[in-house]
């Protein structure tokens, strides 16, 4: 979910080639949320099961999309959401009611033979549980990617990650990284290609986009505070739907105004249950551990066992795709520990 400000924002399109080298750090709910909207059958909006029912989009899109990226020569770090905020239980709750009603819309769409609303609607059923999790840690550790478990938030986590210098830039697909302070982020790494946009019979090329957070507030002219309080008169994950009435260039001319959350607060109503300063603060000074990389090595055989073995993947294809990433461990030295950080 997250903020809106595609309408405020400049992005700059560039290839995954000019990330070459660079260490990025993703977003892994983020991602896996993707992978279970996108990779399912067009017809009845099934996600990839192995023989005993269990779903496999998750480790299909882990798999293929993180091999190109380690292609390129980019080296992921993937970090997992820990325990979110208090604050952040509304959102929850009520994304369990939108998943509930998308299922029923899924199941009445497919009754109707509506091809499109299965689609539309079988992507906002999507469910990420705690074995779905577990399964694609094993498998980016026989992939030798390094992943971490956030202490809150993932995207915050990579915030604050960017902003030590321990990784080039944070990939999300959400615009609240710039909230929380990540001076880079990249949009699109791992939706990269041909897509089809929806309801219509037509295709487009999808690239990956750089923001860089000091270029946003120049352009704007506001301070990474001001930021934050724009973001939450939008509405953000902590404060959904924002402030009733003001739209992302309004919230921008409020808080050129005023200023201050505490000026801004005087001339919107605020309706949401959530304390602002609270969710000020969090923004600001989000929870935080520091990354520790470790030395890992791409295991062809704990990819086959888990994939090949355990999931019912096409060997072929399987294998093809770890030759690919066994020629790019020896044509990217650069990715060991002692260039790790790609600058």
């Amino acid at each position: 979910m997250g903020i809106n400000l595609k309408d405020l924002v400049q992005v700059k399109e560039i290839k995954l080639e000019d990330l070459t080298g660079r260490t990025i750090g993703v977003d892994s709910y983020n991602i896996l949320y993707q992978f279970l909207s996108t990779i399912r059958d067009r017809f009845t909006g099934e996600p990839l099961r192995n023989s005993r029912g269990d779903i496999t989009s998750h480790l299909s899109g882990m798999f293929y999309r993180t091999a190109k990226i380690l292609e390129a020569g980019i080296i992921p770090v993937f970090i997992f959401d820990g325990k979110p905020p208090d604050f952040k239980k509304a959102l929850i709750e009520e994304r369990i009611k939108i998943r509930e009603r998308a299922r029923e819309r899924w199941e009445e769409a497919l009754k109707k033979g509506d091809v499109e609303e299965v689609r539309i609607a079988s992507q906002g059923a999507v469910r990420l549980t705690s074995d779905m999790l577990d399964s694609s840690k094993k498998l980016l550790d026989s992939m030798g990617v390094n992943w971490m478990q956030a202490p809150s938030e993932g995207e915050a986590q990579l915030a604050v990650m960017v902003s030590k210098g321990e990784i080039w830039a944070s990939s999300s697909q959400d615009w609240d990284s710039l909230l929380f302070g990540a001076t880079k982020l990249v949009r699109n790494l791992t939706i990269t290609g041909r897509r089809k946009v929806p309801r219509k019979e037509r295709y487009i090329m999808v690239n990956p986009e750089i923001i860089e957070l000091d270029s946003v507030l120049s352009n704007l002219d506001i301070t990474q505070e001001q930021l934050i309080i724009l973001g939450m008169l939008v509405g953000t994950d902590y404060n959904p739907g924002g402030v009733k009435g003001v739209g992302p260039k309004n919230a921008l001319k409020v808080v050129k105004e005023e200023k201050t959350l505490e000026g801004v607060l005087k001339k919107v109503k605020w309706e949401s249950d959530n304390p602002p300063e609270g969710i000020f603060a969090f923004f600001k000074n989000p929870p935080y551990e520091p990354f520790k990389t470790e030395e890992k090595t791409l295991d062809p055989e704990g990819i086959r066992r888990i994939l090949i073995d355990e999931n019912d993947f096409l060997e072929e294809r399987v294998g093809s795709t770890i030759d690919k990433l066994q020629k790019a461990n020896e044509e990217n030295k650069q990715s060991n520990l002692g260039k790790f950080f790609g600058k």
